[in-house]
C-alpha cells in the first residue's frame, strides 16, 4: 500500500483534501483511487468560479477502464485548477499527493474538515475493502 501522507482528509470515495493557509483546500484523488482507475486518459475539471458542495461529483476522471466522478470532500469556490492535467493526467498515476492535485477551492465552512476520514482512518478503510 502507498504511503498516505499525514496532513490529508479523506473521504470514504477516496479523494483527498489538503487544508492550506487563508482557508484554501486542495483537492485530488487518492493513491489507491489512482491504482484501481489504471493509466488516467482524461480529467474533467471545475471552471474557476464554480461553487461547489460537498458530497457532489464535481469532476470526472478518466482511464482506459472506467469513467469516474470526483465528489467534493468540503463545500467551497474552484480559486485554481490544474491545467497541466489536460495534457499530462498520468501525472494522477505517478503522483497523486503531489503534482497530481486536481483544483483548489476557498472553503466556504472550514468546520467540514472535521467530518472527513484521518489518514490512519482512511489507511483502515483500505484495509477493511482489502479483506
Amino acid at each position: 500500500m502507498s504511503e498516505i501522507p499525514g496532513d490529508l482528509k479523506f473521504l470514504k470515495s477516496h479523494e483527498w483534501v489538503r487544508a492550506e493557509d487563508g482557508g484554501k483546500a486542495t483537492i485530488g484523488i487518492s493513491d489507491h483511487a489512482q491504482g484501481l482507475l489504471g493509466d488516467l486518459v482524461y480529467v474533467e475539471l471545475p471552471n474557476v468560479g464554480d461553487q461547489i458542495q460537498v458530497g457532489n461529483a464535481c469532476a470526472v476522471v478518466e482511464s482506459v477502464k472506467a469513467a469516474s466522478d470526483v465528489y467534493a470532500p468540503v463545500s467551497g469556490k474552484v480559486i485554481e485548477v490544474n491545467a497541466a492535467l489536460a495534457d499530462k493526467p498520468e501525472t494522477i498515476n505517478e503522483d497523486a499527493y503531489g503534482d497530481g492535485w486536481l483544483f483548489v477551492i476557498e472553503l466556504d465552512d472550514a468546520d467540514q474538515l472535521a467530518d472527513l476520514l484521518a489518514p490512519d482512518d482512511y489507511a483502515e478503510l483500505l484495509e477493511s475493502d482489502e479483506h
